[in-house]
Order: C-alpha cells, then sequence, then structure tokens
C-alpha cells in the first residue's frame, strides 16, 4: 500500500493515494489554511470510521441481515501537549434494517473493533481508548453501549 503527498501551497496537502484517488488536505487559519479541505487527523477518524463500517456492513450482510442505513458518528479527544495524539475515540453506530437483530448487530462491531477493523486495533494498541454503541433506527432501541 502506497500514497503520495505533495505540498500544494502554505498549508494545503494533496495525498494520492496508490489507487489512483485525489484528497486535498488543509491547515486550520491560524496556521495560513485556507480550510479547504479536512485536516490530516480528520482524516484518520475519517479512515477509522470507514474501516469500522465497511467491516460492520459486511458482517451483517454475511449474517444474511438486511441493512438500510449504517451511518457512524465519530467523536475524538487528544491530548494537550505536543504531539497532540488521540487519547479518546467513540464510535456510534446509527443503523436501519427491517428486522435488524440486536445480537448480530453486537456481534458485528465487536469483531470489526477485535478482529477486523486494521485502523481501529493499530490505534488502540497504541494507547488510544476506542468505545462504541449504537441505535437501531428500525424497531426503536435505545442506545447500546458495548
Amino acid at each position: 500500500m502506497r500514497t503520495t503527498v505533495s505540498w500544494c501551497e502554505v498549508a494545503q496537502f494533496s495525498a494520492k493515494s496508490g489507487s489512483g484517488h485525489t484528497v486535498l488536505m488543509d491547515g486550520p487559519p491560524a496556521y495560513g489554511g485556507e480550510n479547504a479541505g479536512p485536516r490530516p487527523m480528520e482524516m484518520i477518524l475519517m479512515g477509522l470510521a470507514g474501516c469500522a463500517a465497511f467491516d460492520v456492513v459486511h458482517i451483517l450482510r454475511k449474517s444474511r441481515q438486511e441493512l438500510s442505513k449504517c451511518l457512524v458518528q465519530v467523536e475524538a479527544e487528544r491530548a494537550d501537549a505536543v504531539p497532540s495524539v488521540f487519547t479518546k475515540i467513540h464510535l456510534h453506530f446509527c443503523l436501519a434494517g427491517p428486522d435488524l437483530k440486536e445480537s448480530q448487530v453486537v456481534r458485528a462491531i465487536k469483531l470489526s473493533a477485535e478482529k477486523y477493523c486494521s485502523a481501529s486495533i493499530m490505534l488502540a494498541q497504541a494507547g488510544v481508548t476506542i468505545t462504541h454503541s449504537h441505535t437501531l433506527e428500525n424497531n426503536g432501541e435505545e442506545d447500546s453501549d458495548q
């Protein structure tokens, strides 16, 4: 796996993935950025959420659970000192689908977190506390924490 990051101007960088996709990243205005793209640390959270969502959808579909929605909301805390690493990350899955089984959702999130999501496992091994919760919208279940 490879990527190339090129400096464009002031605080903007263009990242090109090995699969040929390009993303513009930009720094905050306080550092000369123009808010033209996500910050690099935001990209890490987006990658984490994408990795976890991919796993959960894949596992639920393999379990023959019909899914009409998978939304992952991420909140993170960072250290006050430099380097300002992530210390806590919470992923909240909003899922919908007819007759989704709570047990299957819990299982899918757990498998993603503990076995399949490389981003999550890598961050956890680096000392980040990662927590999960979910809401099933199709049957009015309340949030569940893991």
